[in-house]
């Protein structure tokens, strides 16, 4: 038998993170669940390891270098060399462009940017070594534009350009880098915008399912089921590629 693949999943504590770092576990992966609430991601860990896969929580700020470092350090001692990244961890700082704060766009540049930045290069010597990798990173159909969120699709946009980089760099040591870019997904991200914008959640799925060619919204799930072919060893071939997993077209 092949040695396990050693997975880590940033922003894993809830919503697309732990249900991706669940199906990146039933896929035979050990993983590392990472995220800023410790607490979260140490629950979701001892979750899977409770139905008998290799899980670890990690708690880890992204955006710190020195904790990034320390956190790979960790799950090399203790799941072995990572060479899956699934860079997910993200924040929202909404507003138009003249209520922006400099904050805001800092803050979402460092969780989103910096962060994928940061853990990617903190592991791309094991994937290296390894001759075997899978970068995977979660932008957003907000990418291409929308409205009030000039920082987060920036950012998103960015990490296409960043995956496609990787791809043409690393693809020679057998690493891939592709990016997954979600619709409307039901998650807490979402349910704290309609909060903001003062309608129910409810309501905010059914109206959103409405603009989607699929009739319905998209779950975790959806997502964790794109990520686990693009991580999986058939996915080869597959490199600088952005799919838009949105119940419709989007590019």
């Amino acid at each position: 038998m092949s040695e396990q693949r050693v997975a880590v999943v940033t922003g894993g504590a809830r919503g697309i993170g732990a249900a991706t770092a669940a199906r990146l576990a039933r896929d035979g992966r050990a993983v590392a669940v990472c995220d800023l609430d410790q607490t979260a991601c140490e629950e979701v860990a001892a979750e899977l390891v409770a139905q008998g896969h290799r899980a670890l929580g990690v708690g880890c700020d992204v955006s710190d270098a020195a904790a990034v470092e320390a956190a790979v350090a960790r799950v090399s001692a203790e799941l072995g060399a990572p060479t899956i990244v699934v860079n997910n961890a993200g924040i929202i700082r909404d507003n138009l462009l003249f209520k922006m704060s400099v904050e805001d766009w800092d803050s979402v540049m460092a969780v989103h940017l910096r962060g994928a930045f940061l853990m990617t290069k903190a592991c791309q010597g094991a994937m290296v070594e390894a001759k075997f990798g899978r970068v995977v990173c979660l932008s957003s159909t907000s990418a291409q534009g929308n409205r009030g969120q000039a920082n987060y699709s920036a950012a998103k946009a960015g990490l296409q350009g960043f995956v496609k980089t990787l791809a043409i760099e690393l693809g020679r040591y057998g690493v891939t880098a592709n990016a997954v870019a979600p619709g409307f997904i039901a998650t807490d991200m979402t349910k704290a915008t309609a909060a903001r914008i003062g309608v129910s959640f409810e309501d905010f799925l059914t109206h959103a399912a409405k603009e989607i060619p699929v009739g319905r919204v998209g779950y975790p799930e959806d997502i964790a089921a794109a990520i686990g072919y693009l991580t999986s060893d058939e996915a080869g071939f597959v490199s600088g590629q952005v799919l838009y997993v949105a119940g419709g077209p989007k590019d």
